[in-house]
């Protein structure tokens, strides 16, 4: 069986691309420092520990596992972490995505699925973002991940690395049979947050930011299912193996919900009260981003079945209420 390298495998959204590329036929190794993964998330395919700034270990997991492609999702990610230390993400997220890509071209692995962000389009309010809007970030974050796609486009050009890109914003739910989820620490991601204040694991949930110039006062957000997320990367893997050309795509419901939309859906879900304190405006945050996926339904033929928010506040509830991954 083939195998495909997955960056970034121990955590959330890693683990469950591996498992979706395990029922599509491949065996995912997990490339992870477990710095925020963890060893309990793989169970799909062999776990190689390493660093993306260590060359070494990424040339040994290439020699080791002989990878057809790889899945690019390892990256810090936290918004207001950037805005205060952008050299840590210029230097984890850029650098590291500089040595994978230099790996891979070394081994001959010439298909990469990169995990990218519509952080990439900073603060444009009113639009539905799509693969064509102009791409100007407000924040280190999502820089960082903009100049991955331009180094990916550079590969290209001088050694023939082809690429699917995806963008996308906030991921939620689980695999709906709860063998891999959501947990961070410390955890910033709004829906877990707001479960671990449902169930008392938390004393409230704090929205930051409540005058925004949406309907609400709160920021707006897209959300798709984190197994519809990952069903599109496999469909994007298919793309490269069918030769295909380099292609980015959006993934998103062309709809937001604001954070205190997602609260009431959550307390209707779980049938219990949501803890609430306002807080104030965090740096780096946009109002109201929303994007669009026609371009990934129309050419890769995928269909978003769990995005609805209802679904993806279950999947995640369901869950939260296991027992949570141990170092």
């Amino acid at each position: 069986m083939e195998h495909v390298l997955v960056t970034g495998g121990a955590g959330y959204i890693g683990a469950h691309a591996c498992k979706a590329l395990k029922a599509a036929g491949y065996v995912p190794v997990a490339f992870d420092n477990l710095s925020t993964g963890w060893r309990d998330a793989v169970k799909f395919g062999p776990l190689h520990e390493g660093n993306l700034l260590d060359r070494a270990s990424l040339d040994a997991a290439f020699a080791a596992y002989k990878p057809v492609a790889v899945m690019h999702f390892a990256a810090l990610s936290l918004v207001g972490e950037s805005m205060k230390d952008p050299g840590k993400y210029w230097r984890e997220n850029v650098t590291g995505a500089a040595n994978l890509a230099d790996a891979a071209v070394a081994a001959g692995c010439l298909d990469f699925v990169f995990s990218s962000t519509c952080a990439t389009y900073g603060d444009q309010d009113g639009v539905v973002l799509d693969e064509d809007t102009a791409q100007l970030p407000i924040n280190a974050y999502g820089s960082s991940k903009l100049a991955i796609e331009q180094l990916l486009a550079d590969f290209e050009a001088a050694h023939g690395l082809r690429s699917v890109i995806f963008r996308y914003f906030n991921v939620a739910g689980s695999d709906p049979e709860a063998e891999v989820g959501e947990q961070h620490v410390p955890e910033t991601h709004l829906i877990p947050l707001m479960l671990d204040a449902i169930a008392g694991k938390r004393d409230a949930l704090t929205i930051y930011g409540t005058d925004y110039n949406t309907p609400d006062g709160t920021c707006v957000r897209d959300y798709v299912h984190v197994s519809d997320l990952v069903d599109a990367h496999v469909k994007g893997l298919k793309w490269l193996k069918d030769g295909k050309a380099s292609r980015v795509f959006c993934l998103g419901s062309g709809d937001g919900f604001s954070v205190r939309e997602v609260v009431e859906a959550s307390r209707a879900v779980t049938n219990r009260p949501v803890p609430v304190v306002e807080g104030g405006r965090r740096a780096g945050d946009a109002a109201v981003l929303v994007s669009g996926s026609r371009r990934a339904v129309e050419e890769l033929g995928w269909e978003p079945k769990r995005s609805d928010i209802s679904t993806m506040i279950a999947d995640a509830w369901r869950w939260h209420q296991s027992e949570p991954y141990e170092r």
